[in-house]
C-alpha cells in the first residue's frame, strides 16, 4: 500500500487529483496499492512565495505522510513559469522542510485543465462538448486552456463542476503527449511498483 499527501492549488484539484491518481493506479494494475488523503489546498502566490506558509503546508501533509510511511505530492498550475526550475526548487525547499518526508512535485504546464486539452477526443461530448471535438495542435501553447474549454461548453466550464468529471472521462494515453502529464504518470507508476523493483 502506498499512502499520498497531496496539496494542490484549485478547488476542483481537491477531488479530481485523488480520482486521477487512482486512474492511474488503475491503469498499472495497482488500484489496491494506493490511498490517497484529502488533500490540501493552498493559495498558489503564497505557497510560492512565504516561506513560512510554505513551510506550514508542507509540515502538515508531511505529518500525514509520514504516519503511513508515505509521500507528500505537490501539484501546481505552473502557467508561464519553467516547470525545469520550479520543480526542482520546490522539491528543495519541500525536502528541506522534513528531511524524512519523501516528495514528489507535480507542474501541470500550463494549467490542470491543458491535460483535458491534449486528449480532447476522449471528451468528445461531455457536458456539452462538442461531439467532433479535436485537440489544439499545441495544447501547452494555450495559455488559458479553461477559457478554450469554456468557449466550446454552451454552459461555460466551471472547474469545481466540471474538473471531477472529465478527469474520470479523459484518456490518460491521449493526454500522455503532453510531457508534464507525461511526468506525473511515470512519477505514480514508480511510486506504486513493488517495492523489491526500487
Amino acid at each position: 500500500m502506498r499512502y499520498v499527501a497531496p496539496i494542490v492549488e484549485g478547488h476542483g484539484e481537491v477531488e479530481a487529483l485523488p480520482a486521477l491518481l487512482h486512474r492511474i493506479a488503475e491503469a498499472i494494475g495497482c488500484r489496491a496499492s494506493l490511498r490517497v488523503n484529502p488533500p490540501i489546498r493552498v493559495k498558489s502566490a503564497s505557497f510560492l512565495h512565504d516561506q513560512g506558509y510554505f513551510h506550514k503546508q508542507v509540515s502538515l501533509a508531511a505529518a500525514k505522510a509520514a504516519q503511513m510511511d508515505g509521500v507528500v505530492l505537490i501539484l501546481l498550475d505552473c502557467e508561464d513559469d519553467c516547470p525545469a526550475s520550479l520543480g526542482p526548487d520546490l522539491l528543495c525547499r519541500a525536502e528541506a522542510v522534513r528531511a524524512d518526508a519523501r516528495v514528489i512535485v507535480a507542474l501541470a504546464y500550463r494549467e490542470y485543465e491543458t491535460w483535458f486539452l491534449a486528449a480532447a477526443r476522449s471528451l468528445r461530448g461531455q457536458h456539452g462538448l462538442p461531439k467532433d471535438l479535436e485537440p489544439p495542435r499545441v495544447p501547452e501553447s494555450i495559455r488559458n486552456a479553461k477559457g478554450w474549454l469554456g468557449k466550446r461548453m454552451a454552459s461555460g466550464y466551471d472547474p469545481v463542476v466540471h474538473q471531477l468529471a472529465f478527469t474520470r472521462k479523459f484518456s490518460l494515453e491521449e493526454a500522455r503527449v503532453n510531457p508534464s502529464f507525461d511526468r506525473l504518470y511515470e512519477r505514480v507508476r514508480v511510486l506504486l511498483r513493488p517495492r523489491a523493483d526500487t
